[in-house]
């Protein structure tokens, strides 16, 4: 890093968010912090803790614009708010399938929308999407954050073509297992149908949803300070425009390999498939 930079990050009151926030600060940024719990980051001089309810566009808006305002620009905005819902597509409700789609998909669309005139106006800026291997293949009963998670991923892939010419640089970060709350106190659940039970003792290992989880449990993985290192390093490295998605987390880059090779072998049961493919030596 040559000069320090702004650094906005939602969804900071623990987890990635919050140990982005503490490693941007230790490498001397400044970081516009938003969260929904108060006290969940230590006081600092360079970091501004600011409420923020992502599913509100024009509140986004606002807070990016404020941002801007008190700190000149925003380099690096970090969409990580999110979180997981459990429930088999028959079982989840309108409120819950609308919910996830605001938070998860939709919130990272106003933020996004809401810096790339500043940071068009700049000529610089990188936009770190948070995803998931969830976004790349799909488990029975985390359908829709399957569905928000890939919609992330598709419209960000456009907008990396779309920003090319303006310098601003996106990076889909596709995280593993993290030793997080995610999947235990951070988790929803839909009512259960006795129906897929059996399905749901096969795939999830319990028939007994939501699961008992005491509120410090996490759901073991990669620790996520080594994710937001490796996503500070990314940044400021030499290849960071060049590169779309970034595996992160130890056991993302099998999850990623099984999805895709599933998604071949269904492929080339197409003949005309396994004739393109040849033509294109993939």
């Amino acid at each position: 890093m040559t000069h320090p930079q702004t650094w906005f990050i939602t969804g900071t009151s623990r987890g990635l968010g919050k140990a982005l926030a503490e490693e941007a600060l230790r490498a001397g940024h400044r970081v516009v912090a938003t969260t929904r719990v108060e006290g969940a980051l230590l006081e600092h001089e360079r970091l501004s803790v600011c409420h923020l309810d992502v599913r509100d566009r024009q509140a986004c808006h606002e807070t990016v614009r404020k941002a801007v305002e008190q700190h000149g620009a925003i380099d690096v905005l970090v969409n990580n708010a999110g979180y997981g819902l459990v429930g088999a597509i028959e079982e989840v409700s309108e409120e819950e399938a609308r919910a996830i789609i605001d938070t998860d998909l939709l919130g990272a669309l106003w933020l996004t929308q809401a810096v790339l005139p500043f940071m068009r106006a700049q000529r610089s800026g990188h936009i770190i999407q948070v995803s998931s291997v969830g976004g790349v293949g799909a488990l029975p009963f985390f359908g829709l954050y399957n569905a928000a998670k890939w919609g992330l991923e598709g419209f960000s892939e456009a907008l990396a073509g779309e920003l090319k010419e303006f310098g601003i640089g996106v990076t889909l970060a596709e995280v593993g297992a993290m030793d997080t709350q995610w999947a235990t106190r951070s988790m929803q659940f839909s009512v259960p149908l006795a129906a897929y039970d059996d399905c749901r003792e096969r795939f999830l290992g319990t028939v007994s949803v939501p699961w008992a989880s005491e509120p410090e449990a996490t759901g073991g993985g990669t620790n996520p300070t080594e994710i937001a290192q490796d996503l500070l390093r990314h940044v400021n490295g030499a290849t960071a425009g060049d590169r779309l998605r970034l595996l992160m987390g130890s056991d993302a880059p099998g999850q990623v390999a099984a999805v895709l090779r599933q998604r071949r072998s269904d492929y080339e049961l197409d003949p005309r498939f396994t004739a393109a493919a040849a033509n294109c030596k993939i």
